[in-house]
């Protein structure tokens, strides 16, 4: 498996080609403003990008999916809540395919209700549901969303082996990528806490 990580756009995104090596099929996730240097890498790399893989609904998340779209003939892949144009709308336990490479669809409502994780190979691509550090903002704000989002970083997040590589969805942190046993042990968001407790945090 070949996996890069692309800083684009005027938000610090990072946007991911993932591939089964060159020449071979291939899906981008979250192409967000700025996707020329993904493009030159799928160029150079002669992949055919199967999938767009996009981890929630905001704009800054999928803003190069035409982009991509347009050069590659890519399915754009989305939870079945996004309000956003997708081929292949997926759920929790989902799996998509392209080539050897099988990614598990992780529901984790709090950033957005249509966020997800994508689960490959000992990475994870978190979106803004997980960065290195905290947490995103949650959506609806209040006690709604914060109690979604401790449900998943909670119950499911955690629930993932502290060797699994997270791939956040910026570059907000100390380092562009960690692993879940640091953020179990360094995250903010993530210390042991009640649900309560975590209400209080993300009002903080």
């Amino acid at each position: 498996m070949y996996l890069r990580q692309f800083l684009v756009g005027p938000l610090q995104n990072f946007t991911y080609l993932v591939d089964d090596g060159e020449g071979g099929p291939a899906v981008v996730i979250d192409p967000s403003y700025g996707v020329e240097p993904v493009l030159e890498a799928i160029d150079e790399r002669r992949v055919k990008v199967q999938y767009i893989l996009n981890t929630h609904s905001h704009q800054d998340h999928w803003a190069g999916n035409a982009d991509v779209r347009a050069r590659t003939g890519a399915k754009v892949v989305a939870h079945r809540l996004a309000d956003l144009h997708q081929d292949v709308a997926v759920d929790d336990g989902s799996v998509v395919e392209s080539g050897r490479l099988k990614v598990t669809v992780v529901h984790t409502p709090g950033h957005t209700p249509d966020s997800v994780l994508y689960l490959f190979e000992g990475h994870v691509a978190t979106g803004d549901t997980l960065f290195v550090g905290t947490c995103g903002f949650v959506t609806p704000p209040g006690p709604v969303g914060a109690g979604a989002m401790y449900d998943s970083l909670h119950g499911k997040v955690l629930a993932l082996a502290d060797a699994v590589v997270v791939l956040p969805g910026h570059d907000y942190g100390p380092t562009p990528t960690s692993t879940i046993g640091r953020e179990r042990a360094e995250n903010e968001a993530l210390r042991p806490m009640t649900k309560e407790e975590f209400l209080r945090f993300m009002e903080s």
